[in-house]
This record gives C-alpha cells, sequence and structure tokens, in this order.
C-alpha cells in the first residue's frame, strides 16, 4: 500500500546544506493540495508560486509553507510593458519565478506530481469510491517510489546533480562518475576527468509519460513503470526535449536562459515553452562550457492531459519543430558571447533571422526573448541578493 512520505525520509544533509540557496517554483491555476505529500521535502525551502488564468481567483496554500504568490496582476505591475513576454495562460508563466528569485538555485515542478494510493481499512479500494466520497475511504496521498519502495526525495537528488560536475566532452559508459558506487571507465582522458559546472539538471518521470498528442492518441493507455538508475550528462551537440515539470538549475550560471518563450492565450503554439528553453539553453551551456544532466529523480506524474486539445496547442510545433531543431543544431554562438545574456541575445537575433521565414511567430518570439533579458537584467541588475518579494 502507498504511504505519505514521512520526515525521517527527507534529506537532512540536503536540506539543511541549500535551505536558504534554492527556491521552489510552481506555476498552478488551482489550491496547491498537493504541497502536503511534498511537506517533508519542501517545507524547509522557500516557494514562489506563479499563478496562471483570473487574478481574482484565491489560491489557497496549505498552512506551514514559506512562500510568495504572483498573479496577472503582480506581473503587469512589477513588469510594467515587459510583462508582454511573460505567457498568460499557459504552465510557461512559471519562467516569472525565476526572474524574481534571488536565489542561487531552482527547483521547479507540476502541481500534478503525486501519487494516489487507496485504501479500504487496509484493503484495495476502486478510486471511483474516492470520487464518490464514501467516507469510510481513506486516502493516502504519497510521492513517487524507488524499487525498494522507499520515497523519491526528488530535491535532493537534483541538489546532488547540480553539485557534481558534468562530463559533456567525452561520454563515459558507466554514466555520472561522481555518483556513490561510479568511476570514470578505462580510457576516459584524466585530462577531462574534472568535468564542467552543472547547469540544469532534468528529471524524469513515472506513470504518465511526456508524450506529444499523437503518441497519446495511439498509445492512451501506455504508463511508465521503468525505474532506470541512472544520471547521465547529455553530450556537447546534443539536443534534448526538456520536460519542465520535473526540473532543477543553477540560476547564477543559466538562468536568464531559461525563458520559456510566448504560448497559451493569443499565441500560435503551445506545450512548447519548456523545450524552447532547453534547445536554447543547451546551445548556450555548449558555448560557455556547462553542463547538463538527465535521469534521476523521477517524480509520479498523476494526470493524463486532454489529447486532442493537447494536438490544437502542438499541431504547428509538429510541423515547425522540423526546421526548429536544424536551426538550433547549426547554431554558432559568437566568442565574444561570454555571458549567457550576450548568448541569449544573439539567440533571439538568429532566431529573427532564420526563423521567421517560417511564420510571423518567430519575430515576435525573437522580440519577446530581446524583452526578456531587458527585464531580467532591471530585476537582477547586481547579481543575487537576499530573498524579498519584488516591489
Amino acid at each position: 500500500m502507498a504511504e505519505p512520505a514521512t520526515a525521517t525520509q527527507a534529506a537532512a544533509p540536503a536540506v539543511s546544506l541549500l535551505k536558504d540557496e534554492l527556491d521552489i517554483v510552481i506555476p498552478t491555476i488551482r489550491n496547491l493540495d498537493f504541497l502536503e505529500m511534498w511537506r517533508p521535502f519542501f517545507q524547509p525551502y522557500h516557494l514562489i508560486i506563479v499563478q496562471d488564468g483570473d487574478p481574482s481567483k484565491t489560491i489557497k496554500v496549505p498552512e506551514g509553507f514559506d512562500y510568495e504568490l504572483y498573479n496577472r496582476n503582480d506581473i503587469n505591475r512589477i513588469l510594467g510593458p515587459k510583462a508582454s513576454c511573460i505567457s498568460f495562460k499557459d504552465s510557461a508563466c512559471r519562467c516569472f519565478g525565476y526572474m524574481v528569485s534571488k536565489k542561487k538555485y531552482i527547483f521547479t515542478i507540476d502541481d500534478d506530481c503525486f501519487y494516489l494510493g487507496f485504501c479500504y481499512y487496509g484493503q484495495k479500494l476502486n478510486p471511483l469510491i474516492v470520487l464518490m466520497g464514501d467516507l469510510d475511504t481513506l486516502v493516502q496521498i504519497c510521492v513517487a517510489k524507488d524499487p525498494s519502495g522507499k520515497a523519491i526525495n526528488a530535491l535532493e537528488q537534483h541538489i546532488k546533480n547540480l553539485l557534481s560536475p558534468s562530463t559533456p566532452f567525452f561520454f563515459n559508459t558507466l554514466y555520472d562518475p561522481f555518483r556513490e558506487g561510479a568511476d570514470f571507465v578505462r580510457g576516459y582522458p584524466f585530462s577531462l576527468r574534472e568535468g564542467v559546472p552543472t547547469a540544469a539538471s532534468h528529471g524524469l518521470w513515472l506513470n504518465i509519460p511526456d508524450y506529444d498528442a499523437p503518441t497519446q492518441l495511439v498509445k492512451p493507455l501506455e504508463r511508465n513503470t521503468r525505474y532506470v538508475d541512472a544520471v547521465l550528462t547529455i553530450p556537447k551537440g546534443t539536443l534534448f526535449p526538456m520536460c519542465g515539470m520535473n526540473l532543477a538549475f543553477n540560476r547564477e550560471l543559466i538562468g536568464p536562459a531559461m525563458y520559456f518563450g510566448l504560448m497559451g492565450d493569443g499565441q500560435p503554439i503551445g506545450r512548447y515553452d519548456d523545450m524552447w528553453a532547453g534547445w536554447c539553453t543547451k546551445v548556450i551551456c555548449d558555448h560557455l562550457g556547462l553542463g547538463v544532466k538527465t535521469g534521476l529523480p523521477y517524480i509520479f506524474h498523476s494526470k493524463a492531459s486532454n489529447p486532442f486539445v493537447n494536438l490544437r496547442k502542438e499541431y504547428k510545433g509538429i510541423y515547425w519543430q522540423e526546421e526548429i531543431i536544424p536551426f538550433f543544431q547549426q547554431a554558432v554562438l559568437p566568442k565574444d558571447c561570454t555571458t549567457v545574456q550576450k548568448c541569449y541575445i544573439e539567440l533571439a537575433k538568429q532566431v529573427k533571422e532564420k526563423l521567421s521565414k517560417v511564420d510571423p511567430y518567430f519575430d515576435k518570439l525573437a522580440d519577446a526573448m530581446v524583452t526578456w533579458i531587458e527585464a531580467w537584467d532591471e530585476l537582477n541588475p547586481t547579481g543575487p541578493v537576499p530573498n524579498g518579494k519584488a516591489a
């Protein structure tokens, strides 16, 4: 039977190490009851909640969490005209939380990442009974479990990934050589064993896979039950489809590149926000000599989105990605691009020059990329400062 996470399962060393250096960013349109199952892991940290949709709606947060909440009115007030670069009615709005954070590290998670275990006086119960409100039903909510049955502290694993080097220049066949029980294999160049700083840690999902709409439609019942105990560095020159529902990154190293684009209301495309950020981030990391890891930790993705709604959001992107991906594969940044901001402005210039022919949307997106950097620099003029809600 599924058991709720307990305080003893939280990793004290990791929590105490980065408690004052990491913000958790959550985009949402609903009450955040899901935080209860993450309480042992998340409560020591500061939360930044970005409310999407109707700003007049009240979002309830469980007691005991340290958080700040921003809605669309706050975004407009803080950014003024530059608020146009922040998506509306789309989870891409989460990147506003990255901008206003003052911490070194960011962990972002979706509000549908949890596990439901149903029991009825110790017996398994049909979830339908729970939905009908049977008062004799006990519903226990918990986080994902590893194969041993232990609750997965996703945040702890992300911290481990970020605090250990990456190896993007030469692939280690034992995956991450800095994990306990692993090392560099025979033939790995000693000159590359120091590794490079890790800018981003990309986690995976159990249960509902992160599929596009066509794959959802042909595999409606498919669930991911495979837990692969591995972390690896994505090699230099290799792109990947980044998913924003279980992601951590070093804000000081790569924060300005984590722009989730223009998606949602008023835009011709959706569900490409995190992937756009991932492609931009990976090109910039390769240029600046930074690393990106993927693999552990897993979270339990509990809710499958509607594939027909997703298809309506994605269909242009499915065509466009056949030109977008070659664009990023061929993108070259000049040597004088020595900061993330300079790299990102250069990418925006190349997007306008080379992708605007695909659709006028990319001309608008390129302008928004520049606006994003301008807004980032306005809110972060001298680097990280002690945390506090934006004025």
